[in-house]
């Protein structure tokens, strides 16, 4: 038997559930998914949130809660923050289910010191903060500037702010409708927050009023099932890939198609759309690339598989990269600057500069099974200050061997702008006496 591979990533948690779902719940909040499914084997469903922090020189994550489905395992969400809470839409079988996701703050004082609610892995059943041991400081998190202490009322010393969430199940809609074996496959919420699209099983691209959830469209977009859809940036147009092979652009507001994503494939094999993603250029809305990850049909392991970037004017192919493994899961930054994969045999993550496909990072092994997903850490303030950290860029990646990473872009060496005006100046200098001498 082969010996098991050791995952190279950075460790951030593990749970006791595969995971299949990440997403960024705010700034410097995480939510994983997944589950075990429906069969009696003992494993949960649910889902849980992580606040990350930097202490200067690692990134860490702290719990702060943990929602379990019952019997329906979380294969796919998506989530949009207001400004004051956040509403997540899980996939659920063949349902999208709504939760309220309302941010509170806690207050940690000394032990014995009562909370607003016990919605936290470091709280008690009767209410009261546990103290940490020794051990669990050690981590650097209580020394963080971003949980500043402060001083309570009745005196108490060494109080922290926290928060947490309070969850609250909403509605429940079904939105894939395959006679047999309905299954929602993905869901996302555009980024002006007006519209959700699913797509599933049955093969049709479904826009809902948001966060009514509302239907407001329905496509007959492709003939076998949709593996992923996303929205422009400007909320104007939506792509959406499936088993049959073709990636789609719709015009939202009319609901037909604007663009079919065609390409010349490596002796006319045939590949398959995996994951779609657009991304800004310099953080602009109004501009933006479209990213996708392509496989192999058949004969894995003798083909490779394509990241690419797509002119969204055009419909046409700008830029692809072959990888040397099928592909698995894709993420874009929130300023559009970077882009990276996971891949589907050996769990490996990459880093991709956005605008050339140039790779700048490379975690072989990351995982010991196939990534299901990735998500970078913010880098915008649309929802509260992003984390500091001495890392260029920072993503995370989830796998069915149950663990949440962090793999970091160290910041590349350049020469200081005045190392290369005295280089500049010297190499002048040079070539005058050079020439001089030459007599030119």
């Amino acid at each position: 038997m082969a010996p098991r591979r050791r995952p190279s990533g950075g460790l951030l948690a593990r749970v006791n559930f595969p995971l299949y779902a990440v997403e960024m719940l705010t700034s410097r909040h995480v939510l994983v998914a997944g589950g075990g499914g429906s069969s009696k084997t003992g494993v949960a469903n649910g889902f849980e949130i992580y606040e990350i922090y930097h202490d200067g020189s690692k990134f860490v994550a702290e719990e702060v809660i943990r929602h379990e489905t019952g019997l329906n395992v979380v294969m796919n969400f998506a989530v949009k923050n207001d400004g004051k809470r956040s509403y997540l839409v899980a996939g659920q079988e063949s349902h999208s289910q709504m939760y309220y996701v309302n941010p509170k703050i806690l207050v940690e004082g000394e032990e014995g010191e009562k909370l607003p609610t016990h919605h936290s892995n470091g709280v008690t059943q009767n209410g009261k903060i546990r103290r940490r041991l020794n051990s669990e400081k050690s981590s650097g998190v209580e020394n963080l500037q971003d949980k500043p202490k402060i001083k309570l009322a009745n005196g108490a010393q060494s109080a922290m702010k926290k928060i947490t969430f309070e969850i609250k199940p909403g509605d429940s809609v079904q939105t894939d409708f395959l006679p047999i074996e309905p299954l929602q496959k993905v869901v996302k919420i555009s980024p002006n927050g007006h519209w959700m699209s699913t797509g599933g099983t049955d093969g049709f691209l479904r826009i809902w009023n948001f966060p009514q959830i509302i239907k407001h469209n329905e496509i007959a977009a492709h003939t076998k099932e949709i593996d992923d859809i996303d929205f422009s940036p400007d909320s104007k147009y939506i792509c959406s890939i499936a088993k049959d092979g073709k990636g789609l652009v719709w015009n939202l507001l009319k609901g037909k198609l604007h663009q079919s994503l065609e390409w010349p494939t490596p002796n006319s094999a045939k590949y398959i759309f995996k994951r779609c993603r657009y991304g800004t250029i310099e953080g602009n809305k109004n501009e933006y690339r479209l990213f996708t990850i392509t496989n192999p049909l058949g004969k894995v392991g003798k083909q490779k598989g394509f990241l690419q970037q797509w002119e969204c004017d055009s419909g046409k192919i700008k830029i692809g990269v072959e990888i040397n493994e099928s592909l698995a899961s894709l993420a874009v930054r929130d300023d559009g600057r970077f882009v990276a994969i996971g891949t589907m045999f050996s769990g490996s993550i990459s880093i991709y500069v956005a605008f050339s496909l140039q790779r700048v990072l490379h975690i072989p092994n990351a995982h010991s099974m196939f990534v299901t997903g990735l998500a970078f850490l913010p880098v915008t303030n649309q929802e509260g200050p992003p984390i500091s950290s001495d890392t260029e860029a920072a993503v995370l990646s989830i796998s069915v061997d149950n663990r949440v990473c962090v793999h970091k872009l160290q910041y590349r060496q350049t020469l200081p702008a005045w190392v290369a005006t005295i280089f500049i100046f010297a190499v002048l200098i040079v070539s005058f006496i050079l020439c001089s001498y030459l007599g030119i």
